[in-house]
């Protein structure tokens, strides 16, 4: 129920900002706060865990799935492949802000995901400190694709 709430509040949130300022301006707001929400996010995480950091790409993809569960529950359906020491394949097939944005009926969509290319570099900046890390969505569901389909690694 917690996550159900915090998603409801997280969608009411950006729905009266787009009736105060317009939706291009709550995209970019959204964007903002989503990107420092995230790293208060892992920092709670490692905190939690009793770490300092990810021991490896791998670990920190099992403390942000961990987190994505306490969160969301099962509802955000994912698959991930990391390549290497720093690269990281992300498919998405199900996506609950997508959806929740589809409810509000907004004109655009893909508000999530302009956040979203936000929120793993940020997720994995906390995680694994030492390295700059970068995200590339080169599908995404809120702009009509079947699948999100992400790349995150390092510069």
């Amino acid at each position: 129920m917690l996550s159900k709430l915090l998603l409801a509040w997280d969608g009411q949130w950006f729905l009266k900002t787009v009736q105060a300022v317009g939706l291009e301006k709550a995209i970019e707001q959204n964007t903002l706060v989503r990107t420092s929400f995230a790293k208060i996010e892992m920092r709670e995480m490692l905190r939690l865990l009793g770490v300092e950091k990810a021991q490896n790409l791998a670990n920190a993809i099992e403390i942000i799935q961990q987190y994505v569960v306490l969160f969301g529950g099962n509802r955000l359906q994912t698959d991930w492949a990391i390549d290497g020491a720093f690269h990281l394949t992300i498919k998405v097939r199900r996506c609950p802000a997508v959806e929740g944005a589809k409810k509000a009926g907004l004109k655009r969509v893909d508000q999530p995901c302009v956040a979203c290319q936000h929120l793993w570099p940020a997720w994995l900046s906390v995680l694994l400190p030492e390295k700059h890390w970068n995200c590339t969505i080169l599908a995404s569901i809120g702009r009509g694709a079947d699948t999100c389909h992400i790349e995150v690694g390092t510069k």
